[in-house]
């Protein structure tokens, strides 16, 4: 049986880490034989320099001065017996050298540290007088070392951009599953519905149908708004100018005969006067109406559920629909927006991800939390342009 974690994105993070571990055990073992190969190099040059010193009168030194001027990536710095600079450099910016005086006593402290064992060129035992050479990494070196790091950082791009462009895809699937989901409720809606409207029809023909007839005139046309507002997901709404005043005044109203009298409601409705935004009046009453409902779940019919309205220095509209209910907490804020997440029983976790998208993918606009403290209540807030 294939355990439950084994599945292609730890097999290709398994395979990146191999990769990964490969080039740097690769680069370091390429390192360490470059800087041998450097070390004998280096020491090759000074015993180049140590031929040309004692060198006799007559003796050919070709060899010695090819190996000497050859030297052109090793940097190097000389000192005396007491570990003095002498001022004899090799392959380090001569400018950098004129222009800082501390500078090839930095560079000094680094090969110091690089390699503490200095090649010394004995010139003569008495008295003792030496010179010795510190030497760095070549650009070589550093480039060897430094591609494992390039690769990482290529290596971890691509798995990036791999996440991101494989969650992207599943958020796609699932926005068009729900899209379709929706339309197919509406589809399955609309015949029962329409089917009602038939028989309310009849009922109405009936005098003694007159006290209930108005009331499941107004479930029917409630059922046919569901049907209407489900049909629209996964299109394009139509937007139109309006006022939310009246909307909001009525989803309030609407709210109030389905409550008990615990429950108080407020709506400072005033600087909404001269707002006029773009929205799509089903789905701007379908964000209203899963916004009161969560609060009214909230205060557990016993609260108050307020709706303040302001606007912006940026001519943006902004609605607060806050509660006196118990809370959200810090753990669960950032879960309240995604499908499927739910505190209720028989919650599903898709009202606030719909309002979410109505608002800022439809309305460009934004739903968030404003505020939540538990035992206080909540504030959502919504920003429309105005």
């Amino acid at each position: 049986m294939i355990p439950y974690w084994l599945n292609w994105r730890t097999i290709l993070v398994f395979i990146a880490v191999l990769i990964v571990s490969g080039t740097i055990f690769y680069s370091n073992y390429l390192a360490g034989k470059i800087a041998w190969e450097e070390r004998k190099n280096v020491e090759a040059w000074v015993e180049a320099q140590r031929t040309i010193l004692n060198a006799s009168p007559g003796v050919n030194l070709n060899l010695a001065t090819k190996i000497s001027t050859e030297n052109n990536r090793i940097p190097i710095i000389e000192t005396n017996e007491k570990d003095q600079i002498t001022g004899n450099y090799l392959n380090l910016d001569s400018q950098l050298v004129k222009s800082n005086p501390h500078y090839l006593a930095e560079k000094l402290q680094q090969f110091k540290r690089y390699n503490r064992s200095p090649i010394v060129l004995i010139i003569h035992e008495h008295p003792y007088t030496a010179n010795k050479y510190y030497y760095g990494e070549s650009s070589l070196l550093k480039e060897v070392k430094l591609y494992p790091i390039v690769q990482l950082i290529i290596i971890a791009l691509f798995i990036a951009i791999a996440i991101i462009a494989t969650r992207s895809y599943y958020q796609s699937a699932q926005n068009k599953l729900w899209a379709a989901m929706a339309r197919e409720t509406a589809h399955q809606l609309g015949t029962p519905v329409s089917s009602l409207q038939g028989w309310l029809e009849i009922l109405k023909e009936q005098e003694a149908n007159a006290s209930i007839v108005p009331e499941i005139s107004k479930d029917v046309n409630r059922l046919l708004l569901i049907t209407d507002r489900f049909g629209k997901i996964g299109s394009l709404p139509k937007l139109e100018r309006s006022n939310p005043t009246e909307q909001i005044q009525h989803m309030l109203e609407y709210m109030k005969k389905r409550t008990g009298g615990h429950v108080q409601f407020e709506f400072n409705g005033a600087a909404l006067a001269h707002a006029n935004p773009l929205l799509s009046p089903p789905l701007f009453d379908w964000v209203l109406e899963n916004l009161i409902k969560n609060a009214l779940d909230a205060i557990e019919g016993n609260g108050k559920i307020s709706i303040r309205s302001q606007v912006n220095d940026r001519k943006e509209m902004i609605l607060d629909i806050t509660d006196t209910g118990k809370g959200i907490p810090k753990n669960n804020l950032n879960k309240v927006f995604k499908p499927g997440f739910t505190t209720k029983k028989r919650g599903w976790g898709l009202g606030l991800p719909l309002c979410k998208r109505i608002i800022e993918e439809y309305h460009k606009g934004r739903l968030f939390v404003k505020s939540s403290e538990p035992g206080k209540g909540t504030t959502f807030r919504i920003v429309l342009p105005a």
